[in-house]
């Protein structure tokens, strides 16, 4: 996504971001480039908007329930893996990226 407006930081960067923006996983700089850029940007401000209540309604329903430690390294080693994905591809997902569904957990 981009708006087509020239930003510091790129949307692309920005929303790749919005997650660990949303759970304050980010330095103080980070926190600024983002905010900046929300500040600046509708398109992203909506999908950070969008993001914001997901992961209240998320929080809301499983919020007292914490993920195993084994199932939370392998969703974060597979995020990691589409994201170098996207990156080697020039932000499409590689042939054969699927979700994985086939693969045993």
């Amino acid at each position: 996504m981009s708006c087509g407006d020239h930003h510091e930081t790129s949307c692309e960067e920005v929303l790749a971001r919005v997650y660990t923006y949303l759970d304050g996983e980010l330095d103080q700089g980070g926190c600024g480039e983002v905010r900046e850029h929300l500040d600046e940007c509708g398109p992203c401000l909506r999908e950070y908007g969008l993001e914001e209540a997901v992961k209240k309604i998320v929080n809301k329903s499983c919020g007292c329930e914490q993920a195993p430690a084994e199932l939370r390294s392998k969703v974060l080693g597979r995020i990691e893996e589409i994201c170098g994905e996207i990156k080697s591809t020039g932000g499409g997902v590689a042939a054969g990226g699927g979700t994985g569904a086939s693969e045993s957990a």
